[in-house]
């Protein structure tokens, strides 16, 4: 993994009304866009959707989600 990819890279998106940021590497931006073009919506979206099933922390949630997506 490039030195870019591995590079935490803070995000700000709206869930259920209210702005929060969100810092995950760039790779992980780049893998959930990836999942969320395939499913043909957002990475907004996609987020809502991680967001309304994780038990912990965002960052983490979302990082596992794309781990385990891609790797299936």
């Amino acid at each position: 993994m490039s030195g870019n990819a591995a590079q935490v890279c803070k995000r700000s998106v709206t869930l259920r009304g209210h702005a929060t940021s969100v810092s995950l590497e760039e790779a992980f931006w780049a893998g959930l866009k990836r999942i969320a073009d395939a499913r043909g919506q957002s990475v907004a979206a996609l987020i809502a959707e991680i967001d309304g099933r994780r038990t912990g922390n965002l960052s983490s949630a979302i990082r596992v989600f794309v781990l385990e997506t891609l790797t299936q």
